[in-house]
C-alpha cells in the first residue's frame, strides 16, 4: 500500500471514530438530562455515598463563571468555541493515536451536549453533587476525561517519538 493510500485510509478510521464517538456520547448525555430533570424534581436528593444525585442549573460556563451575562451571549461564546475544537480536532485527528481521537470525541461530545442542552432554556442542567466540587452532569465528565485521555496521548506520543535522525545545522552567528 503506497504511503498516500495509509495516509488516506488512517484519515478515514480515525475521523470515523471521532464522529462515531462523539455522537454516542452525546446522545447518552442529552438522554440523561431529561431523565435527571424529572426524577429529582422538586428538591429530591438521591445519596449513592460521596456522589448524590441533586438538581442544579449553571446558565454561566464552568463553575458558573459568566452567569450573569446574557444567556445568549455564553450561548454564542460556547457554540463558537466547541465549533473551533471540533475543526481542530477533524483536522489533528488523522495523526493522532486512538487514545487521542477518543479524547477528542470525548471533549467535542461533552461540550457539544452542553451547547444542546443550554440552547433549549438559557441554562445547563446538573446533577451529579459531591458536597466538595461544583454540582456537574455527565457532559461534564466527559469534558474532563477527554482532557486527561488527550494529554495522556500527547505524553505518551512524545516520550515514544522515534529520535529525529537529522543532525541539527549550526547557525551562523
Amino acid at each position: 500500500m503506497s504511503e498516500t493510500a495509509a495516509r488516506a485510509t488512517r484519515m478515514g478510521w480515525s475521523r470515523r471514530v471521532l464522529v462515531v464517538v462523539g455522537v454516542a456520547l452525546a446522545a447518552v448525555a442529552l438522554l440523561v438530562e431529561p431523565v435527571a430533570r424529572r426524577e429529582l424534581s422538586d428538591d429530591r436528593t438521591v445519596d449513592l455515598g460521596l456522589l448524590q444525585l441533586k438538581l442544579a442549573y449553571n446558565s454561566g460556563v464552568a463553575f458558573s463563571v459568566g452567569d450573569q451575562l446574557p444567556a445568549g451571549i455564553v450561548l454564542v461564546v460556547t457554540a463558537t468555541i466547541t465549533l473551533g475544537v471540533g475543526i481542530y480536532a477533524w483536522r489533528t485527528v488523522p495523526t493522532s493515536s486512538l487514545v487521542g481521537v477518543v479524547g477528542f470525541s470525548a471533549i467535542i461530545a461533552g461540550a457539544a451536549a452542553n451547547v444542546i442542552d443550554r440552547a433549549v432554556d438559557g441554562k445547563v442542567t446538573d446533577y451529579f453533587h459531591t458536597g466538595w466540587w461544583p454540582t456537574f452532569n455527565v457532559a461534564d465528565t466527559y469534558l474532563t476525561c477527554g482532557v486527561v485521555l488527550l494529554i495522556a496521548s500527547l505524553l505518551w506520543e512524545s516520550a515514544h517519538a522515534p529520535a529525529d535522525p537529522t543532525p541539527a545545522k549550526e547557525s551562523a552567528t
